[in-house]
């Protein structure tokens, strides 16, 4: 009798061990699947990024900043701070995705499976927003820099040789805490993409498929696009005061240009007007649109073979 128990017990071992595995691939699947879209994604887009900072550190329009880094740098201009993209896409993308799609599950489980109305969404991309910001802002910063770091004065270079080597440069040189540096604006900056980028996906998703009767290529497409213009409008002056703040440098005196986010904001728009924030807006949207939509239709795809081979 107690042979025959122990046989069960034995047996029923491998179904626990499985049924285990299967429940930590469900949890950790969102955060997966979001942080590969995100990195495929960011190879593809890489270039298109690095005129987008250029334009904003001053150097001229998209045309004149793509000669001369063509004419100067080379191509492989176009790919400095890849390394920083993908640690970024590891870490914000991931936590950003995941945490929206887990967020979204429970509260369409707690809405009885109807869709969730639109500023409900809007709050979950917020919420998402900011839980990825807090994770990725040390990669954003070290990608920062590293394409910025060609604009400055030779002296002036911080000649960061990969994402991992930025990160460990400036802990030990600015200390731990300056990893988060422009942490404020770069979470503010990632509630407002997230908020125009996801909310209005999964409300674009609803009216192509339902609405419309469009196919699953169509809704993918035309909601990237959708989310992809949104989440442009809505982030880039906050990734401009973003960017200002990250790449600022002291004077002779160890003095910064500005004090904090709000001062930056208040300095623009005295010089510049309001305008002065979307600065870049036509290669921001370029590139934000883009980059959402290889995200969406990346996961799209992987999301797809995970069903075909039943996991």
């Amino acid at each position: 009798m107690a042979d025959a128990k122990q046989q069960q017990q034995q047996q029923q071992q491998p179904q626990q061990a499985a049924a285990a595995a299967t429940g930590v691939w469900k949890t950790v699947k969102p955060f997966v699947n979001g942080g590969a879209s995100g990195m495929l994604a960011t190879c593809v887009i890489q270039p298109i990024d690095m005129v987008k900072v250029r334009i904003q550190l001053g150097e001229g329009s998209a045309g004149q900043v793509t000669r001369n880094m063509l004419a100067n740098e080379g191509v492989r201009s176009f790919y400095k701070g890849l390394s920083a993209g993908l640690l970024r896409q590891a870490t914000y993308t991931t936590a950003r995705l995941g945490s929206f799609r887990v967020l979204t599950n429970k509260a369409v489980e707690k809405n009885e499976g109807k869709p969730l109305p639109l500023i409900q969404k809007a709050f979950i991309g917020l919420t998402a927003g900011a839980i990825g910001a807090c994770f990725g802002s040390p990669a954003d910063l070290a990608l920062i820099r590293m394409q910025a770091d060609s604009t400055l004065p030779a002296a002036q270079r911080r000649n960061y040789k990969n994402a991992f080597h930025a990160l460990y440069r400036i802990s030990a040189d600015e200390g731990v805490l300056a990893l988060w540096k422009g942490a404020g604006p770069t979470v503010v900056r990632a509630m407002a993409l997230n908020m125009g980028m996801l909310a209005s996906y999964d409300q674009s998703v609803e009216l192509f498929r339902d609405k419309f009767g469009a196919g699953e290529i169509s809704t993918v497409v035309g909601a990237s696009a959708v989310s992809g213009f949104f989440a442009s409008a809505c982030s880039l002056p906050f990734d401009y005061v973003k960017t200002q703040i990250q790449k600022m440098q002291p004077d002779a005196n160890g003095k910064y240009p500005y004090t904090g986010s709000l001062d930056c904001a208040v300095k623009t728009f005295k010089s510049g007007g309001p305008f002065k924030f979307y600065t870049g807006f036509p290669v921001y949207c370029v590139r934000i649109a883009p980059h959402v939509m290889m995200t969406w239709i990346f996961l799209n795809q992987i999301q797809k073979f995970e069903k075909k081979i039943g996991i």
